[in-house]
């Protein structure tokens, strides 16, 4: 089995391949005080209660935009996994070109993210648009001979929500979710439509402009927390797969071993 690892500014998740099929994927905290330990015994509670076989797992990829977790998740798979994690660096072990200033500086989530989309959904030879809805809401531009473009990074929503509660004294914190109508008749709901309406609008304004530097008919797909709220409001996200960054992890993993 394979064990992927996406270290996020919000959430650490871990998923369990067999072959290519996903078996288990969980959700940690992102917390960067944890200790290689902590992390271990978080993972192998999650092991055991799962009833996996922690000795199954012959190789562990990661991907890690955290950097004062980077090392720390790494003594935790040579600890409590015997081997030694590949971890992602774009540019450098992806096998996807990308045509950017400093490649080095483009997440390795993003990478990863472009790279199971166009194995999933270029069969069309379009350009796509990747949108990960995560603390920060990125697009990134794959062309249809599969190079990383660039894209653009927005707040998250949630980061916007809680920005507004801090910034404005009458208005009180509200949870993310579509209202009941556009124009709202409180001010609860007023906010809930401009943080949800406005965000879709967004997306579309982004996607739109995007698909047209590239050429138009990009492919859109969608991943993180909000792709499931977001997608049906938008005839311009064709696609959503919440699994997105484990599958790409995975598929670099792959391409690693057959260059050994």
């Amino acid at each position: 089995m394979l064990l992927a690892i996406d270290v996020g500014n919000t959430n650490i998740v871990l998923g369990v391949f067999d072959g290519t099929t996903l078996v288990q994927s969980w959700r940690l905290q992102t917390l960067r005080e944890r200790t290689a330990d902590e992390l271990g015994l978080l993972v192998g509670g999650l092991f055991a209660y799962h009833r996996l076989d922690k000795s199954n797992v012959h190789g562990v990829v990661m991907g890690s935009v955290v950097p004062p977790l980077t090392g720390t998740t790494r003594a935790m798979v040579e600890q409590y996994f015997g081997v030694t994690a590949l971890n992602i660096e774009p540019g450098v072990n992806t096998g996807m070109p990308i045509v950017y200033d400093n490649p080095s500086e483009v997440g390795a989530d993003r990478i990863v993210n472009g790279i199971a989309a166009f194995e999933q959904f270029s069969r069309s030879a379009r350009p796509l648009v990747i949108v990960d809805f995560g603390t920060a809401t990125t697009f990134d531009a794959i062309s249809a001979k599969g190079e990383y473009l660039g894209g653009a990074i927005c707040p998250g929503v949630q980061i916007s929500a809680d920005a507004l509660f801090q910034r404005a004294a009458r208005l009180p914190r509200i949870d993310v979710r579509k209202p009941a109508r556009i124009v709202g008749q409180t001010t609860v709901g007023a906010m809930e439509s401009g943080l949800f309406w406005g965000y879709v609008g967004m997306v579309e304004g982004l996607v739109r402009r995007m698909s047209d530097e590239l050429g138009g008919q990009a492919v859109c797909v969608a991943t993180g927390g909000l792709a499931d709220m977001i997608a049906p409001e938008t005839p311009l996200i064709h696609h959503v797969d919440p699994d997105l960054t484990l599958r790409g992890l995975r598929i670099v993993w792959e391409r690693n071993q057959r260059h050994q």
